[in-house]
């Protein structure tokens, strides 16, 4: 097995929160994320912002906190790209992008989340999230990996994070088409491994790393693979949470 680049040192993930306020947040927003807008509470979903190819250029969190307004989740080292992201699409709508603020990654009640307690900023509770995350496939989009994936292979549809009904937003027609059309060949697994840690976007042969943690043995790692590259590798599968375990194809 040979990998592209690997780094010994284990990064923990530092995240921010960027709030949107105003009377177009929500239309702004329907027309940017994966999931539906208008169905968000006040618990984070997962969602995302792909490109018009269809792939994530910016993996979040978001969650309903008023009528108009909205509080998105993202990984610090993507923050400005999305900032400029906003500007852009953003021009012609009535909404305010407040400046990124400290968000921390912290399990509560067993599910990872983020909390802005400063209590929760410490190592041991973002060790605790990304085993947690890795766990229950919660992956996360660093720079690195900006533009590698299209959320059907990293089965956001699995979670709620993606609405096939909602109407338009970017990327929707290719994602539409593969959903409705297709199925991915390449798609999330659960594995273990030995070796080096290696880092988000490396990939080992045909095996494309989407988050990684040390172990004692190895590492854990989501990835994003065809089951037979995986079958054929030196890493083990585990099992995913129930339901992640499905066929990422249309159920019809």
């Amino acid at each position: 097995m040979t990998t592209d680049t690997i780094n010994h040192p284990q990064s923990l993930p530092q995240f921010v929160q960027i709030s949107l306020e105003g009377v177009d947040a929500e239309k702004f927003l329907q027309g940017q994320l994966t999931c539906d807008v208008t169905k968000l509470g006040l618990d984070y979903q997962a969602a995302a912002i792909c490109n018009l190819k269809g792939r994530i250029d910016f993996g979040i969190w978001v969650k309903r906190r008023g009528e108009r307004e909205f509080d998105m989740v993202i990984s610090q080292d993507c923050a400005a790209s999305l900032q400029v992201h906003l500007k852009k699409f953003g021009a012609f709508s009535k909404f305010t992008a407040q400046s990124p603020i400290d968000v921390y990654p912290c399990v509560l009640d067993g599910t990872p989340t983020f909390s802005q307690n400063p209590d929760h900023n410490s190592d041991s509770e973002r060790q605790s999230w990304m085993s947690a995350s890795i766990d229950s496939g919660n992956y996360w989009i660093v720079k690195a990996t900006q533009g590698e994936f299209q959320p059907q292979e990293l089965r956001l549809h699995q979670r709620g994070g993606m609405d096939y009904d909602k109407g338009c937003y970017l990327g929707q027609e290719v994602i539409a088409r593969i959903y409705f059309k297709s199925a991915p060949k390449a798609f999330l697994h659960l594995v273990s491994g030995n070796g080096e840690l290696p880092n988000a976007g490396d990939k080992l042969d045909h095996v494309q790393i989407v988050n990684a943690i040390a172990e004692d043995s190895g590492f854990k790692a989501l990835v994003v693979a065809r089951p037979e590259q995986l079958k054929s590798s030196e890493l083990s599968v585990l099992n995913l949470p129930e339901n992640l375990q499905a066929d990422v194809a249309r159920q019809k």
